[in-house]
């Protein structure tokens, strides 16, 4: 994958855990962008959705 990819990672998920999959998940990607959040549980989007959708806004319009 050779265009921009945003990886969104609430480091207190229980679904997915942190350390084992959105630092890796970066690695492999060539233009890789990772944005971790402290505390934000695996349903981030809904329940922390102002903050994550003020970061996607930031990486479309960079």
């Amino acid at each position: 994958v050779d265009i921009p990819v945003l990886v969104l990672h609430g480091e207190d998920d229980q679904i997915v855990p942190f350390a084992i999959s959105a630092p890796k998940a970066v690695k492999l990607l060539k233009n890789g962008k990772l944005i971790s959040y402290p505390g934000f549980p695996h349903g981030m989007p809904t329940t922390e959705a102002a903050t994550i959708n003020a970061d996607l806004l930031a990486f479309i319009k960079s």
